[in-house]
């Protein structure tokens, strides 16, 4: 059977779900879902800090990890007391699964893309929380991505009923 997935706006609900999936280690897509492509190192940096502080708030998450495609990265690495983080550039998306090798289970990626985070989800058994907060200009890799996502998410994934 194929795993459920589900399709969300915005980062609160993201988290909703994540809490709703008891996961104890979280993934999330660096952009655009904790910065947009287009923005700089100081949004970076923030939005790295506000996401830590909200998913290290769930209970029972033990792991979070930043992933992501770019080789962009936070000017320190983050951290906060009682979770393990992590921040993986240059992740190579869905085909290296080796980072998250030991991470506990259940896990749950959040990400806006089926053709790179969903596949990755599905091949570390996560729950995949598709999350799409964009507003303004999407650059054309992630338009042709998402494209590619919407003709392979039927073979992968069922939404829930």
């Amino acid at each position: 059977m194929r795993p459920r997935y589900q399709r969300l706006t915005g980062l609160d609900e993201a988290l909703g779900r994540v809490r709703e999936l008891s996961a104890r280690t979280v993934l999330f897509d660096v952009e655009p879902v904790v910065a947009h492509w287009d923005s700089g190192q100081e949004a970076l940096d923030e939005g790295v800090a506000q996401v830590l502080t909200r998913a290290a708030a769930i209970p029972g998450v033990q792991v979070v990890c930043f992933t992501s495609n770019s080789q962009r990265r936070p000017s320190a690495q983050p951290a906060t007391a009682g979770v393990r983080v992590l921040y993986l550039a240059s992740a190579a998306k869905p085909f290296r699964t080796s980072f998250y090798r030991g991470f506990p289970r259940p896990g749950a990626m959040v990400g806006d893309q089926v053709a790179t985070d969903g596949i990755l989800a599905r091949r570390l058994g996560y729950a995949f929380v598709q999350c799409c907060p964009v507003a303004g200009r999407v650059p054309p890799g992630p338009r042709l991505l998402s494209l590619l996502g919407s003709l392979v998410r039927p073979l992968l994934f069922t939404r829930p009923g």
